[in-house]
């Protein structure tokens, strides 16, 4: 887990040591222990990364360099199978100097080109100066657990793990706001890749690697993609025995490192099956965390404590504070861009617990989506048409029943300037309709949960794990997301995940509940996040009429209309709580894209 960053100039114009110095520091947080930079300025490029050190403490320094110098490696992220990847090059005599995941990337690079990622089982995200092709690669992993962006004129090309990254390279400036993604925001309560909040900033896809060179035309290839599965019939037997294998395996490799590793522990199915899985695989209690809050309707450390029992864990509950606003600009820092989602601030809260005593954590993200593990899932299911209807008006219904404004909604809020350079620009149709396009083969609940699946948790839920832990220097691994098991998944039909009772996750549970229990395996799910709502109504209504009346949001939107929402929601005429928190992170947002100072 590492940060990385770096520059390919087309005209071979160098950038100053100091400026790639500042590119690094502004990464420290994601990679406390150490810095490497790979810089060649005859040629106007450089790789360089700030490392978390995770495995091979003492051999892993990074960027790796081939032993005739031509090609230079660095990646943000874990190889999980490097075990087994570096056994296999043993074998074909390749010598390897180290016990790094990063060096095998390199030597397979050497021998197998850009094609090697389909080999690699891992979360990264990687850049590739190749001397030989004079090109740089920059490969994003399947699903998008590691983040990697890009500002590119024509003449430079910027990268880095973070926006933040890129702007010593800039000068300091940041570029202006993007005023489409904002309006993507608003309907999918974060900005979806590969648009960005700033303008000429891009989110390199997932499953993607970009090939730049000293022309202008930068090459793109899809190296995976989800979409390519098919469905088939399983008994749930055979089911079973699949599913309990793959994520055992996945877990299991996932325990590889050298620092001192645990789990998030909500009690839920998804992170007490994960810590089951742990438990099978270590000879020493499993480190698990839970935050609790004294409010029972959010409290879940009753179940995480009766998990890490079943387990055998050391479990670590600590109960904090339920009114986090205060850390919201911290947590928008961190982000670099506006989030909606409140769940931010207890996964920061939780990851501040965790790194007290451990570097590395296990998490249950990805399970929801693969498995239809969210209420909207049961409710729009729950409607008698929702497998009959056309296939468009399906889709376009679906993203109306997951969208935080509606169009209409979006345009009554944009001041008349905003909302003429808005016109003609429909979320559905540039956002989610191509990914619908590619996955009309799945069933409904398959298609719903694939949108999920490149949108929400890409834009996202692993936006949370990464950002907040990274922000206290602790690195979030994912069984679920393992490629084996999101295969295995969309092999498997909707029928087998939303039963149209709406028991969700039902063959999961059922598969899942002799290793933990019936109580935790078919508990009633609950959110993890905090009521903003009812604070905005209350003890905080003051504090959010300040937040949202201001210049920078008068700017672009209404105020009155926004102040509207406010009122209906403070009287409980309506219930605003979505819309009210992505407007509140957007005006949280402006006042720190001026200043970029850490709150």
């Amino acid at each position: 887990m590492c940060g990385i960053f770096g520059y390919w100039d087309r005209k071979q114009q160098p950038l100053d040591d100091e400026v790639l110095h500042r590119m690094a520091q502004a990464l420290l947080h994601r990679g406390p222990d150490d810095e490497g930079i790979h810089h060649q300025p005859h040629r106007g490029v450089a790789i360089g990364n700030r490392r978390l050190s995770i495995i091979d403490l003492g051999g892993g320094h990074q960027p790796f360099v081939s032993d005739d110098g031509l090609i230079a490696v660095v990646q943000n992220g874990e190889i999980f199978n490097h075990v087994e990847l570096a056994a296999e090059l043993r074998v074909q005599g390749v010598r390897l100097r180290s016990q790094s995941d990063t060096e095998v990337i390199l030597r397979l690079y050497e021998r197998e080109g850009i094609a090697c990622l389909g080999r690699l089982n891992g979360m990264f995200a990687i850049a590739i100066d190749d001397v030989r092709e004079d090109a740089l690669y920059l490969a994003r992993d399947r699903i998008g657990v590691k983040p990697l962006f890009v500002h590119d004129d024509g003449q430079r090309l910027l990268f880095g793990s973070e926006p933040k990254a890129i702007w010593p390279a800039l000068g300091g400036r940041k570029p202006g706001m993007c005023l489409e993604a904002i309006h993507h925001y608003l309907t999918f309560n974060y900005i979806p890749a590969p648009w960005t909040a700033y303008e000429g900033v891009h989110h390199v896809m997932p499953g993607t690697w970009h090939r730049y060179t000293r022309g202008r035309h930068v090459q793109t290839q899809r190296w995976w993609s989800l979409a390519d599965q098919h469905e088939q019939d399983f008994v749930f037997g055979d089911w079973t025995e699949e599913f309990m294998a793959l994520l055992d395996d996945a877990t299991r490799i996932r325990l590889r490192a050298d620092v001192p590793f645990g789990a998030f522990l909500s009690g839920g199915v998804d992170s007490s099956t994960i810590v089951g899985m742990m438990a099978r695989h270590v000879d020493q209690p499993v480190k698990t965390f839970c935050i609790g809050f004294e409010d029972p309707r959010y409290d879940e450390s009753a179940f995480a404590l009766q998990a890490a029992q079943r387990f055998g864990c050391d479990h670590t509950t600590e109960v904090v504070e339920l009114n986090m606003l205060a850390r919201w600009p911290k947590v928008l820092y961190h982000l670099d861009q506006p989030h909606g989602d409140a769940s931010f601030m207890p996964m920061l809260r939780v990851s501040e617990l965790a790194a007290k005593q451990v570097k590395v954590v296990l998490t249950g993200d990805g399970g929801d989506e693969l498995f239809a593990g969210y209420e909207k899932y049961a409710q729009f299911f729950a409607r008698p048409d929702a497998m009959t209807l056309p296939q468009a008006v399906f889709e376009r219904s679906y993203v109306e029943s997951i969208s935080l404004f509606s169009p209409e909604a979006k345009a009554a809020l944009y001041q008349p300037e905003v909302r003429a350079q808005l016109a003609g620009i429909d979320s559905f149709t540039a956002v989610a309709q191509p990914w619908f396009a590619g996955a009309q083969h799945f069933d409904r609940i398959n298609q719903a949960l694939y949108l999920d699946m490149q949108l929400l948790l890409s834009g996202n839920n692993l936006v949370k794990p990464d950002r907040m832990g990274m922000a206290v220097g602790i690195e979030a691994r994912t069984p679920f997301l393992d490629w084996r098991m999101m295969e295995f998944a969309f092999r498997s039909r909707g029928a087998t995940k939303l039963l149209a009772s709406g028991d969700k996750k039902h063959w999961f549970k059922r598969a899942a509940a002799p290793l933990i229990g019936e109580d935790l395996a078919y508990r009633r799910k609950q959110m993890f996040t905090v009521p903003v709502g009812e604070w905005f109504r209350t003890s905080s209504f003051a504090w959010l009429s300040g937040v949202l009346n201001t210049t920078a949001m008068d700017t672009f939107f209404n105020v009155g209309q926004v102040m509207t929402l406010l009122e209906a929601h403070r009287t409980g005429a309506a219930n605003h709580t979505r819309e009210l928190r992505a407007l509140a992170a957007l005006a949280q947002w402006f006042e720190l894209s001026t200043s970029g100072d850490l709150p």
